[in-house]
Parts: structure tokens; sequence; C-alpha cells
């Protein structure tokens, strides 16, 4: 089918069975992958969570087809990133979450990154500033500007995830965000946002007018 029609003719769990390859006893491949989306709940997302160790608590899955449904979602996952994040021009909040969402949407622990921008509002570099569990993640504004100052950079959207899914920004959302840019204007370098990101969508600070 694939042959014929192509890649896109066939279903997830098609998809999915190629890369089980064979099945056991009790199912074959295409019924073992309606059972591994069935609990994911239908969604690739969920199904890109799965460790290697769920996988293989699936009869007829082992340690080799786990590993290679994993490495197939991470591809996909970063193909996602393309073109390449130093092309890339950022115009809006838009254009800031479509470069920071691989990186963040999907993550189980809270993490801060920032994009460094040239005068253009090019990327320089997208940093990982920080990794916490997944309540909270802690901050050194004085890494965030010397980083700032090796790059050369000009501009920079402060970026975190919120693994629980709530897009609200916390008070102390708000006061790094303030921290920052108090610093960064000591050195003539201009905060342009700070996003909050999730897997269904994002909250800009910029958007809502919530900077200095």
């Amino acid at each position: 089918k694939l042959i014929c029609q192509g890649c896109a003719a066939l279903t997830d769990a098609e998809l999915l069975a190629i890369l089980i390859g064979s099945g056991s006893r009790e199912h074959t491949a295409l019924s073992l992958a309606k059972l591994i989306l069935a609990a994911a709940d239908q969604s690739l997302i969920r199904l890109g969570k799965f460790t290697v160790e769920q996988l293989c608590q699936f009869k007829g899955i082992g340690e080799a087809k786990a590993v290679t449904i994993s490495a197939a979602l991470e591809i996909a996952r970063r193909s996602i990133r393309e073109p390449r994040e130093a092309q890339m021009k950022i115009s809006d909040s838009s254009s800031a979450y479509h470069v920071l969402a691989p990186k963040l949407a999907y993550l189980e622990h809270e993490e801060f990154r920032i994009l460094y921008l040239n005068n253009a509002n090019k990327v320089i570099q997208q940093t990982l500033i920080s990794r916490g569990g997944i309540t909270g993640t802690l901050v050194d504004v004085r890494l965030v500007l010397r980083k700032a100052l090796e790059l050369g950079a000009v501009g920079l959207i402060l970026a975190h995830n919120h693994p629980s899914g709530n897009l609200v920004p916390s008070e102390a959302d708000k006061e790094i965000t303030r921290k920052i840019q108090l610093g960064a204007k000591v050195m003539d370098i201009k905060v342009l946002d700070h996003l909050i990101v999730a897997q269904q969508g994002y909250f800009s600070f910029a958007d809502q007018n919530l900077l200095l």
C-alpha cells in the first residue's frame, strides 16, 4: 500500500505496524499497533512520551522494536524544527512559538530557554538557561545577560514551559521577566517577549502588554 499509494495514504496504525515489523502469537503487527495507539488515546504526541520501558510492556514489543519506535518519533519531532533556527526571523509571538515549541511543548519538566536575536530579529542562538522540576526552574539573570554579550545579541525572547498545561503566568514568571528586562535595559538590550509554552498553545507577555 505504501509503495503504491505513498506514506500519506496510510493510517497511523499502519505506519506504526511497519515499524513494529512482526507481531506476536496473539496479535498481528497491525493489531498490536492499534493496541499501542489506543493506550496513547490515539495521540502520536502522547505516544512520543512513552519510554522504551513502557513500550516493552506490550506483548510482542521487545527492546529493539521499542527503540525503533522511539527513534522514529524523535526524528518526526526534530523535523519540525527545520528550517534551521539561525535562518529564522522572529516577527511576532507566533513565529517565536514555532521555533520554541519543538523544544518545550512536550516536556514533563520545566525548562527556561532564550532566543538571542541580532538587529534584524534573526535567531543567533537558542540557549537552555535552566532545567527544573514539574513546577518550576531557577533562572540566573547574570548568566542570561552574559550570554547576550558573548553573542552580540540586541534582542531577547524569554521562554519557558508549563508541564501542567496552564498558560496563566505566575507571579514568579512576572518577576523574573521584570528582572531580566531591567538588567538588559542597562546594556541596551531589549526583551521582546516572554512566552509560556504548552502543548495546546502559548501565552505571550508582549501580546498581553505585560512587558515594561
